[in-house]
């Protein structure tokens, strides 16, 4: 009988179950966005609400989606190009981002966690 050492068999353990987290976190990063932002927003391509589609939010220029009329000068001419802390900061905050945003009158999420969730969910959306 070969000997095998708890550490190796607490490696395989994590080594099994890390697909089933991230599934679980992929899934709860989800909800957070469900909670918060979907009223407004889509994901999908093209199904743009009473805010802009993220679908592919992450890279693209704020305020540039050409079949969304609705952004205020402020956030067209804001020159900003969504990254993970951008965003981070906006969903925080859009008023310290940009200020005269039409986001009224969504307050911010204070939670930073929550706002992490969003964040990767939206960056996940942005790599299909």
């Amino acid at each position: 009988m070969r000997y095998v050492s708890p550490t190796h068999v607490a490696i395989c353990a994590l080594a099994t179950s890390l697909p089933a987290f991230s599934t679980q976190a992929a899934e709860s990063n989800q909800v957070a966005f469900n909670n918060r932002c979907r009223t407004c927003h889509s994901v999908k391509a093209d199904d743009n609400r009473l805010g802009p589609s993220l679908h592919n939010i992450v890279g693209r220029k704020a305020g540039a989606l050409p079949e969304y009329a609705a952004y205020s000068q402020a956030l067209k001419s804001s020159g900003i190009v969504w990254d993970e802390a951008t965003l981070n900061k906006f969903i925080e905050n859009p008023d310290a981002v940009v200020p005269g945003n039409n986001m009224k009158p969504y307050p911010g999420i204070t939670e930073e966690s929550e706002r992490t969730q969003i964040v990767e969910y939206l960056a996940s959306m942005s790599k299909e």
